[in-house]
């Protein structure tokens, strides 16, 4: 009875438009926001970047950019730029991937439930162009209580923005 209730759940949920990884992508949420064509997606980005954005993919654990950098930055999105997380809110969570307590403001990530691989979990997209950036998942540190668990192979690292002296 369990499983026809979880089955049941997931066919509902993927036919009404929740189900997002491997299913259509939903569209992004800022003003700003930026929508190309597949093949303008597959000529822009490399083939791990493309898989991982536009398909929904991820990087094995230990082998992403990032996973391990320590150093300060701002992290953003490899697909259009946008400015997504701060080295400030990155703490080691022991999962392999880059880990995060949260964005940079909220407008910058879209969040959409999916049930793929018989799991619900909340997908994390750039709120720009949709792509696909990992999940997020309620075992953070505080105070937040939250862990981005994001692919690094999709992220690309600026220095920190200077402070402005004070005049």
């Amino acid at each position: 009875m369990l499983k026809k209730t979880i089955a049941l759940t997931l066919l509902v949920l993927s036919a009404c438009g929740h189900a997002s990884a491997g299913g259509e992508r939903p569209k992004p949420t800022r003003a700003d926001r930026i929508e190309k064509s597949d093949e303008a997606w597959k000529e822009a980005l490399s083939a791990e970047e493309y898989r991982i954005l536009r398909q929904a993919g991820t990087e094995r654990a230990f082998t992403g950019k990032y996973w391990d950098d320590h150093a300060p930055g701002v992290y953003v999105c490899a697909g259009c730029g946008l400015e997504l997380f701060s080295s400030t809110d990155k703490f080691d969570s022991g999962t392999g991937w880059p880990s995060f307590s949260k964005p940079m403001a909220s407008d910058r990530v879209d969040e959409h439930s999916d049930v793929s691989y018989g799991m619900v979990r909340t997908e994390v997209a750039c709120a720009r162009c949709g792509g696909h950036l990992g999940h997020v998942f309620p075992d953070g540190p505080r105070p937040t209580g939250l862990r981005y668990c994001i692919n690094g192979n999709v992220l690309d690292k600026q220095p920190l923005p200077e402070a402005k002296p004070k005049p």
